[in-house]
């Protein structure tokens, strides 16, 4: 998505050049459920961004040095100093973001649980493997291989959820024992500043840094961190792989989806109907992994679309305060309500039945009524694009081998559900998807689980979050080759060349890799 704000960035540089006066940049964070401001902030030029990346880089020998109890020790105080201040930090989030009250406190307590999970996994993760060699040769030899972080990490994160997919990257980068820097969206970057003044005020050891800005700020953090976590859209992942290639930085991409849900014949349509507005719906459809389009096995079609137009539109709709009384709060990005419009007339102008909702929300404030699209196919964008909005477009199927083609229809591949009583026919099903992670009878559960990777196929993203690999990505791999016995002054294959030697050692590979016993023995 175009960064907000990168106008006025523009127009500041602009009057640099001509000479006027410089002043510091800023860009204002505006409520969505109004459009007040609600801060300003200060704009992270490049030298700034070096600036930050180096005194990070300073902190972290000695942050590494701590080892992974240490480093768990400090993270740990981070996860008590969050739960002293979920209310304050919920505030913070549903001011910035225009999330419900249900939403806005979902985030805090998931990084409480992540710091936890890889305090109590890293150690093991991160463990030196020990190998023994493949070949006879070279088992004089003990093996190992070690783990070292890179040195600083860098992570850009979205504004759909700016605590979670902030720091969900940040914790395992800190427990591996990297420094990270953090440019949050421009959009959403209040909650993320106060986790890090949250750090700060615990006295941790200075290894984790915020940078706010747009596009140029989050192209100086590419060029000078060690490593990459970019979440965000399929267009900007593939600009931030393009620059980290100038200075072949390792990247790890989290991007767009268009996940599908399979509604077999035999599944419980309730079920079915509240998983996919659950799923299609939270956080006013702004997720990654939302469900934004149903295919339903002909029998079924029919009462599942009857009951999900009359489920969803009975949700509400609203400015939330700490009351839950809304389901669905506001966009959070403004530009995000014209893709949402455009792909609901789209597919009204080719057919498609509007069941309820279909319209921004009048009064003030980024809304957009919970939609629910009948009769839709693929030559509609609702269906093929990602739309990341309350909307929801569902088609009716033959059967499970069609709706297995048209979910794999598609340039995206995150996630997925499939709907069944049967949960050993699901799981077959589950199988021809072309997706990262699949949920039986459910929605959304994978990304809980943070023992299971976490990552898409396709244009959806490069690498997965959560798993071993999920902190092991943040680390080198160092191979150590060391003797087992006492040596001599030189090897057989040192210098000098001799031919005895070299046929010794000729021998020896064709004894140990030829297959039959006149081939081993040269015979």
């Amino acid at each position: 998505m175009e960064p907000a704000g990168a106008t006025a960035a523009t127009e500041s540089a602009d009057a640099r050049q001509d000479g006027a006066p410089t002043v510091p940049e800023t860009f204002e964070v505006r409520r969505p459920v109004d459009g007040s401001v609600i801060r300003t902030v200060p704009l992270d030029s490049p030298e700034r961004v070096a600036e930050v990346v180096a005194r990070v880089r300073a902190a972290q020998p000695e942050w590494e040095a701590l080892g992974v109890e240490g480093r768990y020790r400090w993270l740990g105080r981070l996860r008590d100093w969050i739960f002293d201040n979920l209310d304050p930090l919920a505030d913070v989030m549903q001011a910035e973001s225009g999330k419900v009250r249900a939403d806005a406190e979902m985030e805090a307590p998931f990084i409480c649980d992540s710091i936890n999970f890889w305090g109590e996994h890293a150690a093991d993760y991160l463990a030196d493997e020990t190998p023994s060699s493949h070949s006879p040769l070279f088992r004089i030899k003990r093996l190992r291989i070690t783990y070292r972080p890179f040195p600083v990490v860098g992570v850009i994160s979205p504004w759909n959820f700016p605590l979670l997919l902030a720091y969900d990257d940040a914790i395992p980068a800190l427990t591996a024992g990297a420094a990270v820097v953090i440019k949050p969206s421009e959009v959403t970057p209040l909650v993320a500043m106060e986790v890090a003044r949250g750090w700060k005020e615990i006295g941790a050891p200075d290894v984790l840094g915020i940078v706010n800005g747009t596009a140029e700020t989050g192209g100086a953090l590419i060029d000078n961190v060690d490593y990459l976590q970019f979440t965000g859209s399929e267009r900007t992942g593939k600009i931030v792989m393009k620059r980290a290639a100038d200075t072949l930085t390792p990247v790890s991409l989290e991007l767009g989806g268009k996940d599908p849900m399979i509604v077999l014949r035999d599944a419980n349509v309730d079920r079915a109907v509240n998983a996919a507005a659950y799923g299609g719906l939270a956080n006013s459809g702004q997720i990654c992994m939302a469900i934004e389009r149903v295919y339903v096995e002909e029998p079924i079609y029919d009462e599942f679309v009857a009951k999900l137009a009359d489920h969803v539109g009975g949700l509400r709709q609203g400015a939330d305060d700490e009351s839950f009384k809304q389901d669905l709060g506001a966009m959070t990005f403004p530009p995000q309500l014209g893709i949402v419009s455009d792909h609901v007339e789209d597919a009204r102008a080719k057919g498609a039945r509007i069941l309820t909702g279909g319209r921004r929300k009048d009064g003030p404030g980024d809304f957009y009524e919970p939609t629910v699209i009948a009769d839709a196919d693929h030559t509609m964008k609702v269906m093929v694009d990602e739309t990341f909005g309350p909307v929801l477009g569902v088609m009716k199927v033959r059967d499970a081998d069609e709706a297995v083609a048209m979910a794999n229809d598609t340039r995206y591949g995150l996630s997925a559900s499939v709907m069944s009583r049967d949960t050993e026919r699901a799981e077959q099903v589950a199988r021809r998807l072309e997706v990262g992670a699949t949920n039986i009878d459910d929605v959304l559960t994978n990304y809980f689980l943070q023992n299971l990777p976490m990552g898409g196929w396709k244009q959806s993203g490069v690498g997965v979050r959560h798993g071993a690999y999920g902190i092991k990505r943040f680390c080198r791999t160092e191979a150590i080759v060391s003797p087992r016995f006492r040596r001599g002054r030189r090897d057989l294959l040192w210098f000098p060349y001799r031919k005895r030697n070299r046929r010794l050692i000729g021998g020896l590979f064709r004894f140990f890799n030829a297959r039959g016993l006149r081939d081993r023995l040269g015979l």
